[in-house]
């Protein structure tokens, strides 16, 4: 893999993990609720299970997958109905004033609690399994070592993908301030609520290729 192979694979990892996906709305409403430190925790959760699914990918899980799809599609019902239970739930949440000042951070999540939730949003995500194994492998040399090279690319994609943790979490802890308004949080959340839905209606549909 050359320098130059390794720069657009980090741009096109830039770009796809910018976009809006299930980790990043998880990770912004926490920065809303918890604030930017607690936080950190979920993000931890997404980023473990995103290193989890690459590397499981890059070691052949997809071809399993593939060769099996009664497990594809035990995985996509359980991700689809995570989602659905993530977007009820926000849309059901409770829209009471937000404290936005030093003692607002909530103490009904531990750490290890908004870890594993962070952790059971990235892992139930199938289809990232299948677009990895299509996705790195174009960034692969056939003719170097494979294995160094798959630690590079898994390390750069949690490395963008981490920073972009930070941004959105950045985001949701500026958005707090507008969230004073229970009017304002009711909208939110249930923006927040439907986007997650609707992300489960696109797993729902998912199909390996």
């Amino acid at each position: 893999m050359t320098l130059h192979t390794w720069w657009l694979f980090v741009v096109a990892v830039f770009l796809l993990s910018g976009t809006p996906g299930p980790n990043m709305l998880h990770i912004l409403p926490r920065s809303v609720d918890f604030g930017m430190k607690r936080s950190i925790a979920a993000m931890a959760g997404c980023l473990t299970a995103l290193v989890t699914v690459l590397t499981a990918s890059a070691a052949g899980l997809t071809a399993v997958l593939t060769a099996l799809p009664g497990v594809f599609e035990i995985l996509r019902y359980v991700g689809v109905a995570y989602l659905l239970y993530l977007g009820i739930k926000a849309w059901r949440s409770e829209v009471a004033p937000l404290d936005v000042g030093e003692d607002h951070l909530s103490a009904s999540l531990s750490s290890g609690a908004l870890y594993r939730g962070g952790f059971l949003i990235g892992i139930s995500n199938p289809k990232l399994i299948l677009f990895a194994a299509a996705f790195l492998p174009q960034f692969v040399s056939p003719a170097a070592a494979q294995t160094p090279q798959f630690v590079i690319l898994v390390a750069s994609f949690a490395a963008v993908e981490c920073f972009w943790y930070v941004i959105y979490a950045a985001g949701g802890r500026s958005l707090s301030h507008y969230l004073i308004r229970p009017s304002v949080k009711r909208i939110f959340n249930r923006v927040t609520g439907a986007i997650f839905v609707g992300f489960a209606a696109l797993l729902l549909k998912t199909r390996p290729a």
